[in-house]
């Protein structure tokens, strides 16, 4: 909306359109909202004719059938509103409800790049929050709104019909209360608009911190960072309290000015019954007309903001749901099975600009052969792996799979041949069995245990209280790196990979532990293409071929005896370093 003050039709639209699925609702909502404007208003008009036609003519029985009408018409409009109102809550929730899962199953096709760039806590906001807020166009907005508009137009004309020279005393102090209302609406717009700024950086600031709550305790910055959560949690309360502030002041004022309005009216009114040109019945029943008319406006301008809070909202997610930065998947071919042939050909690639981490990478990876690579940090190590899962687009070459080039292949059945294991293994809250499985029911415990039992896991599963049942914290916080890594192996193995992928899997392993890792390593890269990111050289050794890279180049590419043999090698250097020193150690 760009701190527009008028509504933005276009967009308006577009959230409406968000409820074609539900059209009877909304019919039946449109019905009710139309029924009730003219029922609102028999009540005041009831009391009018009790007053002046029966109380007046001591009309008893007469009187009894007006007061079981009143009763009547007011049981049908509690039921008709009690309808209107749930109508319209359930249209707005399940408006969101689809929205939400739309929205979670965009954001999970978008490249990584929007996640590189993107503070999770923002993303959550956008799901959670901003999607909370458009239930209120439904719900507190359009329909609503119409309703209250229609019933003004009713109660506005039963007053002029039935007196329009006491409803235009009435009116004198309308100027007054649309004058309000107007500043009430766009200084809380405003305080609203900064409300859900300061919202969205709570929940990034947050969500980071509560992440990384341990590199914040083990370099004891609690306080400054405390101090950074008052001065964001300041500023998201004293933007409530703005809005806070200007109901404060609209609610009684709005008060004030019925206050009056009812005022002129008794003191015109009063002069008109003594002058026979008003009935009682019409000064009883007026003040009541009033509050049909007060009541509506002062919650108008409440609503149109609220409305346009709904669009701030829907503007943001429809940002989200615009981006166009998704991999784009046009492939076709969907193998059940691949042979593991991969072949890099004059690959450049940059994650932003042409600030290229690859460039003119150019190898080959035979079928069911491994393949090392090494390379200082920020060499393009991870990168390679990321561009052969398609997590990123190549600017320039090719890469193919079992000669065929991956865009080629439909993407997910292109993922669902590579596993990779990760140095930073993330596990989800759950039990150890699901973890391993990723709840996917195709998968059997029985098949889960027998990978266990292949890579030497199966016995630290078991020793873990409930086996395969315990629950694992978020992040696996309860469980050690090795262990984590272990699952991780698990998982990768059952889900039976062509491709296999193991970066920097046992660059945390304490030197117990690798030996297990080790072993876990062999079986996984045994009859199938691997692909090993490693920074310990003992993990690596008996590749097929090793891959040297340095700043985004091929500085050596072959066998580990060969690259032995380079003198003055990069890799002869770095196995120096490393492995000669822990041999003569």
């Amino acid at each position: 909306m760009n701190g527009s003050n008028r509504i933005d039709y276009k967009l308006l639209v577009r959230v409406l359109a968000l409820a074609k699925p539900y059209r009877l609702v909304i019919l039946l909502a449109g019905v009710l909202a139309i029924a009730l404007a003219p029922i609102a208003t028999l009540r005041p008009y009831l009391v009018q004719l009790m007053v002046d036609d029966y109380i007046f003519q001591g009309d008893m029985p007469g009187l009894t059938r007006m007061a079981l009408l009143f009763v009547g018409v007011l049981f049908v409009e509690s039921a008709l509103r009690y309808f209107f109102i749930y109508a319209t809550n359930w249209l707005g929730q399940s408006v969101i409800r689809d929205l939400r899962v739309r929205v979670f199953n965009h954001i999970s096709s978008l490249r990584l790049t929007y996640f590189d760039r993107t503070p999770i806590g923002t993303s959550t906001t956008r799901t959670i929050n901003d999607i909370e807020t458009i239930n209120t166009v439904f719900s507190q907005g359009v329909i609503t709104i119409v309703a209250d508009l229609l019933t003004l137009f009713a109660v506005f004309g039963i007053m002029l019909i039935i007196s329009w020279k006491l409803t235009l005393v009435c009116l004198t102090t309308l100027p007054f209360l649309m004058a309000g209302t107007y500043i009430f609406k766009e200084k809380v717009k405003a305080a609203y608009q900064i409300v859900r700024t300061q919202i969205a950086t709570m929940n990034a600031f947050l969500q980071e911190r509560i992440t990384g709550m341990r590199t914040v305790q083990i370099f004891n910055v609690e306080r400054q960072e405390m101090e950074k959560f008052k001065k964001i949690n300041r500023k998201y309360t004293q933007a409530n309290l703005n809005s806070i502030l200007y109901y404060a002041i609209f609610f009684p004022f709005v008060e004030v000015v019925s206050a009056a309005a009812l005022g002129l009216m008794v003191w015109y009114g009063a002069r008109g019954v003594i002058a026979n040109e008003v009935s009682l019945g019409i000064l009883i029943a007026f003040p009541l007309y009033l509050n049909m008319l007060f009541r509506p406006m002062r919650m108008l301008a409440d609503k149109f903001n609220t409305l346009q809070m709904g669009l701030v909202a829907a503007e943001r997610v429809f940002k989200i749901l615009d981006r166009k930065d998704k991999i784009e998947n046009k492939g076709t071919i969907e193998p059940e099975k691949l042979k593991g042939a991969v072949s890099f050909k004059n690959v450049w690639f940059a994650y932003s600009a042409r600030d290229y981490v690859l460039k003119n990478l150019s190898f080959d990876i035979k079928e069911g052969e491994t393949l090392a690579i090494v390379g200082d940090t920020g060499s393009g190590k991870t990168t390679i792996t990321n561009i052969l899962n398609r997590f990123y687009e190549i600017q320039k070459g090719s890469i193919e799979i079992d000669g065929v080039n991956i865009r080629d292949y439909e993407l997910l059945s292109l993922r669902k041949r590579i596993a990779i294991v990760l140095q930073d293994v993330f596990l989800f809250s759950g039990s150890v069995l699901q973890n391993i499985t990723l709840r996917d029911e195709n998968i059997s415990r029985e098949e889960v245990i027998e990978a266990a039992q292949m890579i030497g896991a199966h016995e630290f599963i078991e020793r873990l209280p409930g086996g395969y049942d315990y629950e694992v914290m978020e992040r696996g916080a309860t469980l050690s790196m090795g262990q984590r890594q272990l699952i991780s192996f698990v998982r990768a193995l059952v889900f039976n990979p062509d491709i296999l992928i193991l970066d920097e899997a046992t660059s945390s392993i304490d030197p117990e532990t690798e030996s297990v890792i080790q072993y876990a390593i062999e079986q996984l890269i045994a009859k199938r293409t691997s692909i090993i990111i490693a920074h310990r050289l003992s993990t690596i050794r008996h590749a097929d071929n090793i891959l040297v890279l340095q700043k985004g180049e091929i500085r050596e590419f072959g066998p580990h005896n060969e690259l032995l043999q380079i003198e003055n090698g990069h890799y002869k250097d770095l196995y120096e370093m490393q492995f000669l020193q822990m041999e003569t150690s």
